[in-house]
């Protein structure tokens, strides 16, 4: 579907400036109303991305940064699983302020968009929700995510199929596979905000 077509779907999806954006959140944030819209809206990213990872990770203990974590719905997800080594980032305080207590060993308020605070190869698997959407993080943030991944570590993301090209993301994606930085395990077309009619592209790599 074209970019402007998904773009009329939901309204945060036609703000321009970060600080649009998390006014935006601040509003929804407000008596739960963002987590209630999502099981209204029947959002099912979280639960496809975590599925999908969980399926090919074969330890619990791993260490994984919920890129982009929100009010932590991934999250929840993962420690339902067994995953309790999490830690979560976003550029919402007004989300993070909404994330169940003790779900993350650490929290960080900062922009997907910059360089990330993070060591190189310290975590085992990062997972990014939602977050790769209108007005938000773009592709290159997939080469920090990368770069703080360990070896043979798992990434898995969701890209809203408005921004696909738009935001040049088949591009990048084609670029680290030709550079062999990781490999592509799946790669795949699905649901994505069912009641809104809404889909993404889904993808869960390994680091080479």
């Amino acid at each position: 579907m074209g970019s402007s077509n998904v773009k009329k779907k939901i309204s945060i999806y036609s703000l321009k400036t970060k600080k649009e954006i998390l006014n935006y959140y601040k509003d929804w944030t407000a008596n739960n109303q963002y987590n209630k819209d999502m099981i209204d809206w029947k959002y099912e990213a979280p639960s496809n991305s975590v599925n999908l990872l969980d399926h090919y990770s074969n330890d619990k203990n791993i260490r994984i940064l919920d890129a982009g974590c929100g009010t932590g719905l991934v999250g929840e997800l993962l420690y339902k699983k067994g995953y309790k080594n999490l830690h979560g980032a976003d550029f919402s305080s007004d989300m993070l302020n909404l994330v169940p207590k003790n779900l993350y060993s650490s929290i960080e308020l900062l922009d997907l968009n910059k360089k990330l605070k993070f060591e190189d190869e310290s975590f085992d698997a990062v997972i990014c929700v939602g977050t790769f959407t209108f007005g938000h993080v773009k592709a290159k943030a997939l080469g920090e995510f990368l770069r703080i991944l360990k070896k043979n570590g798992l990434i898995c993301f969701t890209i809203n199929e408005g921004i696909f090209k738009e935001y040049k993301f088949d591009i990048k994606i084609n670029n680290l596979t030709e550079k062999n930085n990781w490999k592509i395990i799946k790669f795949l077309k699905t649901s994505y905000i069912i009641k809104k009619e809404v889909e993404s592209w889904i993808c869960l790599a390994r680091k080479k």
